[in-house]
């Protein structure tokens, strides 16, 4: 690209073939974003067994969730105030130190320390990427373009677990162990988004001063970072212990004192309060968050279902949501083009929600221990369905309802709201599956000790002697609880009579989780009705026609 293509001034679009070309960076950016949320879920047990760490595993993904969340809006703000460019190629150097830490950590405490730099750079590919295509791309495109980069978050995070298994599986590649290229891999990609970035995005530079809000940065930090510990240690803490309770009081402190720093900070907060006065960005904030609850928590439970209930690997859960990835490439293209080609927006976080509240009442009443396969890879579809019908139009709807110069701020409030929203549904629903399965499970046993199949094999001498059943009849005799239920790896290859009430109570409790589900999407499809019936415009474009009509005059 030439210096007289590539130095455009504000409010210029790129040709197609440059928009293509930058595209295609960012979208690798996104790729390596979203793939490592879930990369690291299926191959996290034999990594912590090779680092002597399987106590602090939990940490590697609670330490990932905490900077990208954290990171998040603070990459929109500076953004606006620096420029996209520079802030994109950051977070990808950032995100690519992390990764080659992560690859030759020795200790878990290193893998958590790498997994956190790992998640200071994803914070900037999410949000900053669809912001980028904000600033290149017309309104009447930008929908279309937008959707695809949806769809790289969804193929991306279901192939994660998938990929995640096949290298923790394998024994050694090209002189490494096998599960250190879940974080190698990223390298190469990585290198190619960055080049691709900084050889062919260029936007005009920024040139005013703005201050930074420091006292808005560190509130939010004191306000997201104990919340997001207790959602992801709160169970094996306990939700009343003295932790937890810390936690919850210091994140309450953090999010007054995040609003009263945001109200003294005025136009130059953070997240400036002004924007929400905006129907359309209050909203859409409300709805990405209440959608991020339901529908993550949700979709944690699909994977739990096949692999608790139905005995799949990691792997084959991971290939078996394939489905879901059909149905976000179709709506979040759908949507998209639809978008693109009349402007209208709302009726597609209303269809959006009523699927995934279908979808997941459907899970919620059909699911058990004997349902066939296709079964849930048929509602996968639809949850992806309903998923890309809701992030593409929102996170769009919050681009154009705030000024051009806050766009940054904008995108990035839509993925840190979903983010958040995800990470409370995630965590309650978890703890609400084991917290209802230990009551089920142990109402299951009592049953079945009344039923003489169940006994003639449970006093069988041979089944008693099988090894593969010793876990068993330890479980037994300690009883169903939060805590017994915690290791569950030995379910599927003992006695299928034995384990029935098991797996039954388990398939209970993840239905019993998928109706709560259904409850607050349902909520967010109620709301949904209160946006605004209009067509979208773009800020950046009144704002030319406006000093155009100026200039006439």
């Amino acid at each position: 690209m030439s210096k007289t293509t590539s130095m455009r001034v504000p409010g210029e679009v790129l040709t197609h073939r440059q928009t293509i070309t930058v595209m295609v960076g960012l979208m690798l950016g996104m790729f390596l974003s979203s793939l490592d949320q879930t990369i690291v879920s299926t191959s996290i047990y034999t990594i912590a067994n090779d680092l002597d760490g399987l106590s602090l595993q939990a940490w590697a993904t609670t330490a990932y969730l905490i900077t990208s969340t954290v990171s998040t809006p603070l990459y929109g703000k500076l953004s606006d105030i620096f420029g996209r460019r520079p802030l994109y190629l950051a977070a990808i150097l950032i995100f690519l130190a992390g990764s080659l830490y992560a690859g030759s950590v020795h200790s878990m405490t290193e893998l958590a320390i790498a997994r956190g730099i790992q998640g200071m750079g994803a914070g900037g590919l999410l949000a900053l990427a669809l912001t980028i295509i904000g600033d290149i791309v017309a309104l009447k495109d930008r929908a279309k373009f937008q959707g695809y980069f949806m769809s790289v978050f969804g193929i991306s995070s279901v192939l994660g677990p998938v990929i995640g298994g096949a290298f923790a599986g394998s024994a050694n590649i090209l002189g490494f162990d096998g599960w250190r290229w879940v974080f190698f891999i990223n390298l190469p990609i990585g290198l190619a988004a960055l080049a691709v970035v900084f050889l062919y995005l260029h936007l005009p530079a920024k040139h005013e001063k703005q201050k930074i809000d420091y006292w808005g940065a560190a509130a939010i930090t004191l306000a997201i970072v104990p919340l997001l510990l207790v959602a992801e240690q709160g169970r094996s803490w306990g939700w009343a212990s003295a932790g937890s309770l810390l936690c919850i009081g210091l994140g309450v402190v953090g999010i007054v004192a995040f609003l009263l720093a945001e109200k003294r900070a005025g136009d130059y907060a953070l997240i400036p309060l002004r924007l929400f006065r905006n129907i359309t960005f209050g909203l859409s904030s409300l709805l990405n968050f209440i959608i991020g609850v339901g529908m993550f928590g949700a979709i944690a439970m699909l994977p739990m279902y096949l692999q608790l209930v139905k005995g799949l690997t990691p792997t084959e859960a991971g290939l078996m949501m394939i489905t879901f990835t059909v149905g976000i490439l179709f709506g979040s293209i759908t949507a998209g083009r639809t978008i693109s080609a009349t402007g209208t927006y709302r009726i597609f976080p209303i269809l959006g929600t009523a699927i995934l509240t279908g979808a997941a009442v459907v899970m919620g009443l059909s699911l058990g221990a004997d349902t066939p396969l296709w079964v849930p890879g048929a509602i996968a579809v639809f949850f992806g369905l309903g998923l890309g019908f809701c992030m593409q139009p929102l996170t769009l709807a919050m681009q154009v309802s705030v000024p051009a110069k806050d766009m940054g701020v904008g995108t990035s409030s839509a993925a840190f709201f979903r983010s958040m929203g995800g990470a409370v549904g995630t965590a309650v629903f978890i703890s609400m599956l084991f917290s209802l399965a230990a009551d089920k499970v142990a109402s299951g046993m009592k049953d079945a000790m009344q039923n003489a199949d169940f006994l003639k094999v449970l006093k069988d001498p041979a089944v008693a002697a099988d090894p593969a059943n010793a876990k068993l009849y330890d479980f037994f005799k300690g009883g169903a609880s939060n805590d017994s239920l915690n290791d569950t790896s030995w379910l599927h290859a003992a006695n299928p009579t034995l384990t029935r009430p098991i797996t039954e109570g388990f398939a209970q409790s993840i239905d019993a989780v998928m109706l709560t589900a259904a409850a607050l999407t349902g909520i967010a499809f109620l709301v949904s009705f209160a946006l605004p019936k209009k067509k979208l415009t773009d800020p950046k474009a009144v704002a030319k026609e406006a000093g155009a009509a100026v200039a006439a005059h």
